[in-house]
């Protein structure tokens, strides 16, 4: 047949997604099913079900990622793999991540029902433990077969009760005997939902996506001295929460200087959090995205200097703590390219964009020609139970995957 006229089942994407959006379902219709736990080696064991009846041979390895590879004619040459992961939020939403591997899979099957063979392997990647939240650091399976964190590095973390990685991952048998990484890919493709409102604001249906922001993450301590609220007077106060408002609107602001620029205060503790106590403590974070590492170094320079300020007149001390960095990243100039083309090749309405959000196809760019594809979210909305996408969308973000595939693996006959 001709590949150009190549489409994937998007009824059978669609079912697949919801057959498994049932292991760990939510009442609000979302899906909670953290990293390592039962329900994530109930969904694990779903996608290799599917895999080995897709004819797929499956291996995982010692971090517990899973590749299901389909033969190509040139047996030991790289394959080229598309995937992402299949843990979730504690709130989190259907598509988020399991997309990915659904549109991956259905690359496969679309492949199997034309009876089409391919030069280069194919492989469907399910990446250990990406969101971090049952277990840090986030993305901790790709990043592994990156080489930027030691397999005994992330098998020693532990959860909020002291169980370890190792221990959650044997208890699932999700221990594979493959090494991590060490080995050469073709090319790598992830498509996922955007998690923002961009494409659907502008009536767009695929994001080729150029890379992503850069990110640096810090721990505000701020240190003043809890009181009684009644017999202290305001000038004579050390308000911790006072000091800690100010650096909010700073972060604020730091973060709308530029278009591109991202300021966020996602966390904060307060210590004693007491109805009638002037706050002692506070910790917060602060999450700072952006394009260019120039503008993050600013951005930090900027949060030091303001906290230097707010801390000499509210007579507090504090912290500042890079915690996290994520340089940015910029995807492989010809992956995205065959994105672009297979989207105009479609007729799908399309964008460059720049992903705000970390994926595992950051760390895979590390070592492997790399590009995504985004389709659009209801309202932008992800890591919520809320989260949703277009049906339509969705089977339309599987075929540009399906034919950026092929133009990297060859089509045999």
């Amino acid at each position: 047949m001709n590949t150009s006229d190549l489409r994937v089942n998007g009824v059978r994407l669609w079912d697949s997604l919801i057959e498994l959006a049932q292991i760990g379902a939510t009442p609000k219709g979302g899906v909670r099913r953290l990293a390592l736990t039962s329900l994530d080696g109930q969904g694990r064991d779903r996608f290799v079900q599917w895999c080995r009846e897709a004819g797929l041979t499956v291996t995982v390895d010692g971090v517990g990622n899973i590749f299901a590879r389909r033969h190509g004619q040139r047996g030991e040459a790289p394959p080229v793999v598309s995937g992402s992961h299949l843990d979730t939020q504690p709130s989190g939403g259907k598509f988020d991540g399991c997309y990915g591997v659904m549109a991956a899979l259905e690359v496969a099957r679309t492949l199997n029902d034309h009876g089409l063979a391919t030069a280069a392997p194919i492989e469907v990647a399910v990446w250990t433990n990406e969101e971090g939240t049952r277990f840090l650091p986030t993305m901790a399976g790709s990043g592994a077969f990156a080489g930027v964190h030691s397999p005994q590095h992330l098998l020693a973390q532990q959860d909020l009760d002291g169980v370890s990685a190792l221990e959650a991952l044997e208890a699932i048998g999700y221990r594979g005997a493959a090494p991590v990484g060490g080995r050469p890919l073709a090319a790598y493709f992830e498509a996922h939902i955007e998690q923002g409102p961009i494409l659907e604001d502008e009536g767009k249906t695929i994001g080729v996506v150029t890379g992503a922001l850069g990110q640096r993450w810090f721990n505000l301590t701020v240190t003043g001295m809890d009181a009684h609220a009644g017999p202290t007077p305001m000038h004579l106060r050390r308000d911790a929460l006072l000091a800690a408002s100010y650096l909010v609107l700073a972060v604020n602001r730091i973060g709308g200087q530029t278009a591109d620029a991202r300021g966020t205060v996602g966390l904060m503790q307060v210590r004693p959090n007491s109805r009638n106590v002037i706050p002692g403590e506070v910790m917060c974070s602060v999450d700072f995205r952006s394009t260019t590492s120039g503008e993050l170094e600013g951005m930090e320079q900027a949060l030091r200097e303001e906290a230097a300020r707010v801390a000499r007149e509210t007579r507090v001390e504090i912290k500042v703590e890079r915690v996290v960095e994520f340089p940015v990243s910029r995807f492989d100039a010809g992956c995205v390219e065959t994105v672009r083309r297979a989207a105009q090749a479609l007729a799908c309405s399309r964008r460059d964009i720049v992903s705000g959000a970390a994926h595992d196809a950051v760390y895979i760019a590390r070592v492997a020609p790399t590009a995504m594809i985004f389709v659009p979210c209801e309202g932008g909305l992800s890591h919520n139970e809320l989260e949703n996408a277009r049906p339509a969308d969705l089977e339309a973000g599987a075929n540009v995957l399906l034919h950026a595939v092929l133009a990297r693996a060859g089509v045999v006959g």
